[in-house]
């Protein structure tokens, strides 16, 4: 599997996105929320991905969009957990992002990975 997190992968369709919302569940682990939901989508990819930040909590773009970047980051290089992992329904995800303030990349990659283990802990529970 390649390390990267292309067109195919982001989660983009507007009605896809409103039946993640009104339907979906979801997993914490602050600062991240990740809302997901198994679906049958059209994409190659097992998953399908979005980011968000609120521009409440950040109303400079610029804040929102280096947010946003760290998190794409820091989902791509860590995605692997979810591919290697043998169960075979298709999913999207979307990444929140909960906190007032920035963290640096370390702790976002750091709680990137506890937050996708424990969705294919709820995956596996379920």
């Amino acid at each position: 599997m390649r390390n990267t997190f292309s067109k195919e992968e982001k989660l983009k369709k507007k009605n896809l996105i409103t039946e993640l919302f009104a339907s979906g569940k979801s997993a914490s682990v602050f600062p991240l929320k990740m809302v997901y939901l198994e679906n049958d989508h059209d994409s190659p990819f097992k998953v399908q991905a979005g980011v968000s930040v609120s521009k409440r909590n950040f109303k400079s773009a610029v804040d929102r969009n280096r947010i946003k970047r760290l998190m794409r980051e820091s989902y791509r290089k860590n995605k692997y957990l979810i591919y290697n992992d043998d169960d075979t329904k298709k999913h999207i995800l979307m990444f929140i992002y909960q906190a007032k303030s920035e963290v640096s990349y370390q702790k976002m990659e750091e709680k990137m990975i506890d937050l996708i283990q424990k969705f294919l802990q709820k995956q596996k529970s379920h």
